[in-house]
């Protein structure tokens, strides 16, 4: 059993909110989580996929008037959407009688922008949080070869050994595939998706060319396209944008992609063992997506993130721009004696973040010229969380 970060903001968004969505994709502990929560107060559980508890939501209007004095936990909600008009219903007439914070908790599989009833209906009246796979804060630092290796969905980062939390994430995949992934869209061929998602693995970090994907898929532009919105929406991709600014140069306008779990990266090219990841050319791309996620997942609510690349050579891997403005330039290395590249200096001097940081391998902080600083990753993701304040 881990302690999720996100426990704390559950319960202060359930204190001040009538409903809290927790998406993220399967497996990431979303209904251990909730099942923690209704151990602390009166609540009930509904699984979308029991016939039993679908049974009792046949007339929900009828039903769930009943249970205004509990929490109710609402799991797989996305399997029903036609609930959000209803629960809109209910949470006024509940404002109406004086509750109005922690009546409904949400649990889905895919982000909001596939949940359009949610966004539409329940305006206002709800909260969304993201429950990703574990993070090194959250599996401790001297864990983070194995967390990069196996990813972060607690099963397979737990398994008895290599082989048997690759195989985990085999049939994970398998399921996604065949099962879950159906449930989203039009039909799609598994074995069509399988390879599209490979495409991806390959090109983890690199920049997202849709055309290139589709000739070698076989299939047209706007498929592709339709492919990759479905991975992003499902939390399992990552399109990052890059930063716009007027800053006078050429600047490179495609977003990078990501498959978000390195663990899923290695089972999709698989890579089995540390050893055969270390000599794979995936290695750089896959270690720099690893510390893109662990930092947008210790960044405060509201951080919005990009990259920052011209065609004159200065890039940034990572530009994290705060909530309250603060911008931090991140650059992403694998070696243990990091060097700071000249695109890395110029890029600053166009973008001019107040923090500028190299995140490496290695177990100790320190600084380098021109106010940058070298940081192991659990150290900067702790300082993020931490609103940004040395430690």
């Amino acid at each position: 059993m881990f302690e999720r970060v996100a426990a704390s903001h559950l319960l202060e968004e359930l204190d001040h909110m009538p409903a809290v969505a927790l998406l993220g994709p399967r497996q990431t502990g979303k209904t251990t989580l909730a099942l923690q929560v209704a151990q602390q107060r009166p609540s009930l559980y509904l699984d979308m996929e029991s016939e039993r508890d679908q049974a009792k939501l046949a007339e929900p209007e009828l039903y769930l008037p009943q249970h205004q004095d509990k929490l109710v936990i609402i799991d797989e909600v996305h399997r029903a959407p036609a609930l959000f008009p209803l629960l809109r219903g209910l949470i006024d007439q509940a404002r109406r009688d004086g509750r109005r914070q922690g009546l409904y908790l949400l649990l889905g599989s895919a982000s909001l922008d596939l949940l359009h009833q949610s966004g539409e209906t329940l305006a206002g009246r709800i909260a969304y949080l993201e429950l990703g796979p574990l993070t090194v804060r959250e599996t401790g630092a001297e864990t983070t070869s194995a967390l990069w290796l196996r990813g972060g969905f607690p099963d397979s980062f737990t398994a008895a050994d290599d082989a048997r939390s690759l195989r985990w994430r085999q049939n994970f995949i398998r399921t996604y595939l065949e099962r879950d992934i159906p449930l989203f869209g039009p039909r799609i061929a598994a074995e069509t998706l399988r390879r599209f998602w490979t495409m991806l693995a390959h090109q983890q970090g690199g920049m997202l060319n849709v055309a290139h994907l589709a000739r070698n898929l076989g299939v047209d532009g706007k498929t592709a396209h339709s492919y990759i919105d479905l991975l992003c929406d499902l939390l399992l991709v990552r399109r990052l944008q890059p930063w716009h600014v007027n800053v006078g140069k050429r600047l490179v306008k495609s977003p990078k992609v990501y498959v978000r779990d390195s663990g899923l990266v290695h089972a999709l090219l698989d890579i089995g063992s540390m050893d055969t990841l270390l000599s794979h050319p995936v290695v750089g791309a896959s270690w720099e997506g690893m510390v893109v996620e662990n930092l947008l997942a210790s960044s405060p609510s509201g951080t919005q993130a990009h990259f920052y690349r011209t065609t004159g050579g200065a890039e940034i891997d990572l530009l994290l721009n705060q909530p309250d403005g603060t911008l931090w330039a991140i650059e992403i290395k694998r070696s243990l004696n990091p060097k700071v590249e000249r695109g890395f200096h110029a890029a600053c001097e166009d973008v001019q973040p107040r923090h500028k940081v190299v995140v490496y391998p290695g177990d100790d902080s320190y600084p380098l010229d021109h106010g940058i600083s070298v940081m192991p990753l659990d150290a900067l993701c702790e300082r993020l969380a931490n609103g940004g304040a040395p430690l």
